[in-house]
């Protein structure tokens, strides 16, 4: 999963407070539609507070309902919202319910004091304690709904203040036991202070590690490129895979590699298009079955990445037009029997002549080509339908229809007889045979 620095005002990779990048999944239609944030309980974790603060917060500033289902784990704002306008509003409550005012370490807990109308934000880390605008309407829930944490209680702040007031007077150490820092038991040479655990985050410090990590580990920590738009971080990919390839390596051997980058840089709908202009040719239906797993591991139940790929498709052909145009159907064959692309997916884009990706009058010559294959598609849902109605017997009885007919038959003959002053069908004359009518349909 991706993760992105808790204060976003910080750049270095080295940042210690990390928090899942924000999931969004819009559910529903028409007035039922729905955002669904998908990990706000680990942001939530990450960030130390209730799952419920900043899912009202996203409320409160989009002016929607919100539905807080803590049993399910199932965090709701009303309507649809993008995960990226989404992830802009939770760095603003970050920056006003979770940094501190002093230090802007996100080491803070909330002292909630209903009766007085008053949340005080403590920072474990610079011992800073402030107010927290009540004029936001986030603030009066947080009153009705105090963290169930009681790690920050009235007492310990009333405690913390007047150790911070000794320690401004100079009448106390640092440390109520007396610890300044040094260890009595090792020599004064040997002796470390505390501050010089801390890691060093200056640029020099951060470059120098940079150069002694691998390249799988640059690769786990370096998530400064989610930062940059979806364009730069697609060529980002692009250049990595042309980087492989022309290193004379095999993209199917490297699929781990390949895979893992365009999850780091959050563009594995996108990545079909990079993967297709760099590996498909004029001889693409020779290299579709070759590809397959490595396209799979993006095409496959993403309906989303398909259609990507099926631009990339359009812009294959228009490279290599006077050979692949007249191939088309079977290029598209060769995909659908690969599992690269759903029925579905091919009829939607068979439905709609676009030029996103190439000139609209090669479009409609692509779209023309395609046709014997679509209209197979299309023929072969039809029969397939017609089929299953053909199929289907009614029934309306679970014994034999001919033992059905003949006990009417014997009623039948029964009621005749009875009319007639036989007391039984045996005693009545035998009718006479009639010509048989039937027809033989073999006989046509």
């Amino acid at each position: 999963m991706a993760t992105i620095n808790v204060n976003a005002k910080v750049q270095d990779q080295f940042y210690r407070y990390k928090m899942p990048k924000l999931q969004a999944k819009v559910e529903g239609k028409g007035n039922g539609i729905k955002t669904v944030i998908v990990n706000m309980v680990d942001i939530a974790k990450a960030i130390y507070r209730p799952p419920g603060y900043p899912t009202k917060f996203f409320g409160c500033e989009l002016g929607a309902q919100t539905q807080i289902d803590k049993k399910n784990d199932r965090f709701i704002v009303n309507g649809s919202h993008s995960a990226e306008k989404l992830q802009e509003i939770l760095q603003s409550f970050v920056e006003k319910f979770v940094l501190c005012n002093e230090c802007d370490n996100p080491e803070t807990t909330f002292i909630v004091q209903p009766k007085k109308e008053k949340i005080t934000s403590v920072c474990t880390a610079c011992g800073h304690q402030g107010l927290v605008d009540m004029r936001h309407r986030l603030s009066t829930f947080i009153l009705k709904n105090p963290p169930l944490d009681d790690s920050a209680t009235p007492q310990k702040l009333k405690k913390a203040q007047q150790k911070q007031t000794q320690q401004e007077n100079g009448d106390a150490s640092p440390d109520e036991s007396g610890f300044d820092g040094w260890s009595d038991d090792l020599p004064k040479s040997k002796q470390v202070k505390d501050d010089d655990w801390a890691e060093d985050t200056s640029e020099a410090a951060v470059a120098k590690r940079m150069q002694e990590l691998g390249d799988g580990i640059k690769g786990l920590t370096h998530n400064d490129d989610l930062e940059k738009s979806v364009e730069d971080r697609f060529n980002i990919f692009f250049n990595f895979v042309k980087n492989k390839i022309n290193a004379g390596l095999d993209a199917s051997a490297e699929e781990k590699g390949i895979i893992g980058e365009a999850e780091r840089l959050d563009i594995k709908d996108r990545a079909p298009l990079a993967l297709a202009e760099l590996l498909l040719t004029d001889n693409i239906v020779a290299q579709v079955p070759k590809y397959r797993i490595l396209f799979l591991r993006f095409l496959a139940n993403n309906q989303k990445s398909q259609k990507s790929f099926m631009g990339a498709f359009e812009l294959i052909v228009s490279s290599y037009e006077k050979v692949l145009l007249p191939k088309v159907a079977h290029i598209l064959k060769a995909f659908y029997d690969n599992d690269y692309v759903e029925e579905e997916i091919i009829l939607e884009w068979d439905n709609k002549v676009s030029k996103k990706y190439v000139r609209k009058d090669l479009a409609l010559k692509i779209h023309e080509k395609a046709k014997p294959f679509t209209n197979w598609l299309r023929d072969a849902d039809e029969e397939s339908d017609a089929d299953s109605e053909d199929d289907v017997e009614v029934v309306y009885t679970h014994r034999d229809a001919t033992l059905v007919h003949k006990e009417d038959e014997e009623k039948k003959a029964k009621e005749d007889a009875m009319k007639n002053g036989h007391s039984s069908p045996a005693e009545a004359p035998a009718p006479a045979e009639e010509e048989d009518d039937d027809l033989d349909i073999d006989d046509i």
